[in-house]
């Protein structure tokens, strides 16, 4: 949403129409829109605590994305006759967060996204195979759910396997080269049904259930994995190996492809929340890497190390003394850092979550090609508490210099304060909730990595280095996605680039790029939103003196959840004018 946009929406509107009315017609709009989402993705509904949705799956043929495209056109236009003027400050930024989202829906279907379903990171199969971990399991009529949910996949899984197909007739399939490591993590899947990883909830019961009960469950649970979901896997598998990979292009870029251009185009714009070009992206990447460089080489000399910053990169990767010798270490050693940074929450922020997080490792299925950690957000209703999933497979590639800036970034202060705290905004609209602009969530937690200097961590040179890392590795998003989509560049050249730049390993390197070229544009979204939050925190520094309050910024910066960079900046500005007088 450009600066204009944003004036357009402020004056263009007639003001005919009485504030109350304004308000009370744009809020029935607002829940004509969350109940619109809660129906048509019963794994939302899930988390929402709406029993009924789970036994439901998602509806991810034609007839209803057209139907979702007709719906968003149509809550478009409610919009616009919503005079934005007599909008008090809440309600304005939920109407220019609505309409963003509904604008950026339809530009995602003119340009035909859904014919590229499949990004490497939760893919339909994969959501599908945590349901495990995300469903209730306390009733019979949760286990008959779950069962239901079973029953289901196969039509949904056909449903992706003919957006796939069309993708092949229409020139748009995502490329050789990560197919090749991705198809092995769907076949991991394909097990004995007994030993799968969806008979997990068979295992154990609930006391409530009954001996007699839990034996037809299990068997019956048991059949449907082996006659319906097995098969749908085998299904997937197979088209992707004889079909999908065969029609994929050798080429890296999403320009290459039919369409291409114009889409990552929207990609930039769409992650970023910004008016921006991959060329000017580009130049940014440069130019934090170049700072970020001279940063590193301070910290090598500060090691005493005899060398230059090759030779000390390999003495990084390679000394054994900086890698867990087993997973339980290399846990333990994050569940000690986390609890530290619990201690000093107080100090930083005038309100915390009252939702709890938790430390699991990245399933086995998933972590040969995943990256070094994610999170997953509580359950809305309280029933699931946020996780922080720490990925302990090859642990020569899981440095303990990156300990202190991963989990700072994941759990706390960065994604699970940010996202609990936001999901318990009672003041706020559902939908915004639930929202999750990804360059606020990640500039957020990319921000929360660099706070850890003033939190009291990086104390070891190594472990400072290892945050500068972090801090290389997404200025080096800016440079090899735009690179590769944008420039022409190879996968090769994006390796080697992050390689020569960074101490991140190898394997993180080639698994890291491969997202990049399954997943264009999302990875330029953690170094735009960190760069404008510290821009604004100096701001407010300057102009406030004595009188700014780390505690109140971190809390102005939250308190409407996942927003727009630009929104950010107004709010952000107009505090800081306000309490600078």
């Amino acid at each position: 949403m450009t600066a204009t946009f944003f004036l357009l929406i402020l004056f263009v509107f007639s003001t005919d129409s009485q504030p109350d009315t304004n308000a009370r017609y744009l809020h029935q709009l607002f829940d004509d829109y969350w109940e619109f989402r809660l129906s048509e993705d019963p794994y939302l509904a899930s988390g929402y605590g709406i029993t009924e949705a789970n036994a439901k799956l998602p509806d991810a043929g034609m007839e209803a994305l057209e139907r979702r495209y007709e719906q968003h056109i149509t809550f478009l236009q409610r919009l616009e006759a919503i005079n934005p003027e007599e909008l008090d400050q809440q309600d304005l930024i939920s109407y220019m967060l609505l309409v963003r989202n509904l604008r950026n829906a339809l530009e995602a279907h003119e340009l035909r996204e859904y014919l590229l379903p499949l990004n490497g990171w939760w893919d339909y199969h994969a959501t599908f195979a945590e349901q495990p971990n995300r469903m209730p399991f306390r009733t019979s009529d949760d286990y008959e759910n779950y069962l239901q949910r079973l029953r289901a996949f196969p039509d949904m899984n056909r449903q992706y396997l003919d957006r796939l197909r069309e993708g092949i007739e229409t020139g748009r399939v995502r490329p050789a080269v990560v197919l090749k490591n991705y198809i092995p993590t769907v076949e991991a899947l394909i097990t004995d049904a007994e030993e799968s990883r969806f008979a997990e909830p068979f295992r154990s019961f609930p006391s409530g259930i009954s001996s007699e009960r839990q034996h037809e469950i299990k068997q019956e649970g048991l059949k449907i994995i082996n006659e319906r979901v097995m098969p749908a896997y085998r299904e997937l598998a197979r088209f992707l190996n004889d079909e999908y990979l065969p029609a994929a292009p050798e080429s890296v870029g999403i320009s290459e492809t039919e369409g291409g251009a114009d889409y990552y185009d929207y990609l930039v714009r769409y992650y970023t929340t910004l008016d921006t070009t991959p060329a000017e992206i580009h130049q940014t990447g440069l130019s934090e890497v170049a700072r970020i460089r001279a940063e590193m080489l301070e910290v090598i000399q500060e090691t005493g190390f005899e060398g230059d910053f090759d030779a000390f990169v390999d003495y990084l990767r390679t000394d054994e003394s900086f890698y867990a010798e087993s997973p339980e270490e290399l846990m333990q050693i994050t569940a000690l850092v986390l609890k530290r940074a619990d201690g000093k929450l107080p100090g930083f922020f005038g309100r915390l979550p009252r939702m709890p997080y938790g430390l699991r490792e990245v399933p086995d299925y998933l972590a040969p090609r995943m990256t070094t950690a994610y999170y997953n957000r509580p359950a809305q209703d309280g029933t699931r508490a946020g996780f922080y999933y720490v990925n302990t497979y090859d642990l020569p590639s899981r440095p303990l210099y990156e300990v202190e800036a991963l989990s700072l970034h994941e759990a706390v202060p960065g994604h699970h304060l940010q996202l609990a705290l936001q999901q318990e905004l009672d003041d706020l609209p559902e939908f915004r909730k639930n929202s999750s602009f990804t360059v606020f969530v990640e500039g957020w937690a990319l921000y929360s990595e660099w706070l850890g200097l003033e939190m009291g961590f990086y104390q070891d040179p190594y472990s400072n280095f290892g945050r500068l890392t972090y801090e290389m590795w997404r200025a080096l998003r800016l440079v090899v996605d735009t690179g590769m989509h944008a420039k022409g560049w190879s996968r090769e050249q994006a390796i080697e680039y992050m390689a020569s730049n960074s101490a991140l390993t190898l394997l993180n390197i080639r698994n890291e790029v491969d997202r990049y070229i399954f997943w264009p544009g999302q990875a330029l979204a953690y170094k735009t939103g960190e760069i404008r939050i510290r821009e604004l925190r100096k701001e407010a520094e300057e102009a406030l003196g004595d009188a700014f309050d780390i505690r109140e910024f971190h809390d102005r910066i939250l308190e409407n959840g996942s927003i727009t960079l630009e929104i950010l900046e107004t709010y952000i500005r107009e505090w800081i004018e306000a309490n600078a007088e």
